[in-house]
């Protein structure tokens, strides 16, 4: 998919096994709850079910105001703050902030991935210290409502999925207020400017200004 295979740091989830074990993004998504669950078994001592299927690890620092539904996992000094809301299928990794009035679903957070103000994540994958400025969120579903595909350059892969969002590479950062349109990939080490509608495949250790000006970090 134009993208390199060190676009993700598996080192860098609990879900590396998953990962590693996933044929399709198909397979991934619609056994992410089942493989979140038995992961929760193998946890240790270090977490905490805080409620039915739901684990933190005890340095996480998880708001009252607060919810999460199960089954997810939260890693070691991981923010949950304010309002934030938590749908179910998550994992979210160490060091993460998931902030006030931010919603995932279906998906996984690699360590360090900031999200933390105002942002929608369904059915995505991002990748380790993935930061996504205030506003941002990632659409998940096609207007029509058939299937997602991602369409780089000269491919197209069909999802199979009527829900999925992104993945965003390892270092990616998105500007305040841009809409990540469903089925894209952003490669690692990439700037999206405030204010984009973002689709396709951008390549790695790239600035996106538009669909037009999409330019190599020097």
């Amino acid at each position: 998919m134009d993208c390199p295979r060190n676009m993700l740091d598996l080192t860098h989830t609990l879900a590396e096994k998953h990962f590693l074990n996933s044929q399709t993004l198909k397979d991934f998504f619609t056994e992410l709850s089942s493989f979140i669950f038995l992961l929760q078994k193998s946890l240790g001592e270090a977490f905490v079910e805080i409620s039915s299927a739901v684990y933190a690890h005890k340095s996480a620092l998880i708001s009252k105001t607060a919810e999460l539904r199960p089954p997810c996992i939260i890693g070691a000094d991981t923010q949950i703050r304010q309002s934030a809301f938590i749908r179910g299928c998550v994992i979210v990794g160490e060091g993460c902030v998931v902030g006030n009035s931010s919603e995932v679903k279906n998906a996984v957070l690699f360590d360090g991935v900031q999200i933390p103000h105002f942002n929608y994540v369904g059915d995505s994958i991002l990748g380790y210290k993935a930061h996504m400025g205030a506003g941002a969120i990632i659409s998940n579903v096609k207007g029509d409502k058939t299937n997602v595909e991602i369409r780089g350059k000269d491919i197209v892969y069909p999802t199979n999925l009527k829900k999925f969002g992104a993945m965003l590479g390892n270092f990616v950062e998105v500007g305040c207020n841009t809409v990540i349109n469903p089925g894209t990939v952003v490669c690692e080490n990439t700037q999206i400017y405030p204010l984009s509608s973002v689709r396709g495949v951008i390549p790695p250790n790239s600035i996106y200004k538009s669909k037009s000006q999409i330019i190599a970090k020097k």
